[in-house]
Parts: C-alpha cells; structure tokens; sequence
C-alpha cells in the first residue's frame, strides 16, 4: 500500500538556512526536526568537518531520523525537547562550539494529518496533543482534572480566545 501521508514543507526554508554560518566546522543545532526539511538542506551545504544535532519529542520523528538520515556521520539525533539543549551539548563535550541554532516552531504538516494524535482539525481522534505521546498528560486528561479558572488561563493567554471564560465554564 502507498503510503499518501503528505511530509511537512518547511516555511522559509532555503532562508531560514542561508541564515546559519555554515563554515568549516559548524556545529549546528535543528531545534525542531520534524521530518528533516531543514536539515536536508543544512547536510547539502555542511562541509565533511561539519556536524548536525538534531532534536525532536516527538517519536515518529526520531524514528524518520534513524531511518533516512543514519547514513550520514554528521548527523546526530536526540530524542528530546529543545529545552534540553545546553545538557546534551554538555554531554556532548560542545560547550561554545556550537555556530548555529535553528527552531522551526508549530506543529508538522504529519502531525496535524493524523487524528490519533489529537491535532488534527480535518479528521476526529482522541483529545492528546501531546508532541511525545509517551510522556505527560494528554489534553482530555489534563481537561478532566483541571478547574475551570485553569481552563481559561490556558485558552485566554495560550489560545488568545476572547470567549475562554464562557469556554471554560461549558467544558
């Protein structure tokens, strides 16, 4: 069966590269993953010296990491946010080597296709939104046990709705 999931296009993609210093020995940092579209184009222009780290929470991405980019030595993947980053480039033994960090923030065009992980808008799923499926609390959870005041932080200050106190009080 041919698999129609359609892959993310970066946005300001060519941009967002022609921004990094990709010199001799750049150490450069893909913040946000996804399904590699920045970091494709990053590897053609890095020298053999270079080196790219790449971070993702969500699984599906690691797992597309390991499968199409493993074959390259440049290239490192971390199953991890990118709030992580100054640990593993210490763990890394890259403290101050680091040239250049890029974070294309949202969600992934994969991400939003696939109802079973509770973003999509166009196919019905279970309420998760969760970027790792494996670790917190999903959205339906988090709904269940939180207060009403909670609900409205959440929608009026993340959502900007102008109706979350009605919101919240109907959830």
């Amino acid at each position: 069966m041919m698999n129609t999931q359609k892959l993310h296009d970066s946005v300001l993609l060519q941009e967002a590269v022609d921004a990094l210093d990709l010199g001799d020995d750049s150490i450069i940092i893909d913040g946000t993953f996804g399904r590699g579209g920045h970091s494709r184009v990053v590897l053609d222009q890095l020298s053999p010296n270079g080196r790219l780290i790449g971070f993702d929470k969500d699984p599906q991405a690691v797992a597309y990491a390991e499968q199409h980019f493993s074959g390259d030595q440049r290239f490192d993947m971390v199953h991890d946010s990118f709030a992580n980053i100054q640990a593993v480039i210490e763990q890394k033994l890259l403290s101050g080597k680091v040239t250049g960090v890029l974070l294309d923030l949202g969600v992934s065009s994969p991400q939003l296709d696939q109802a079973d992980r509770g973003f999509s808008f166009m196919k019905d799923g279970p309420l998760d939104m969760r970027m790792d499926p494996e670790q917190g609390l999903s959205a339906a959870q988090w709904l269940a046990k939180a207060e009403e005041r909670d609900i409205k932080y959440v929608l009026k200050v993340y959502g900007e709705e102008k109706f979350a106190s009605r919101i919240a009080r109907k959830i």
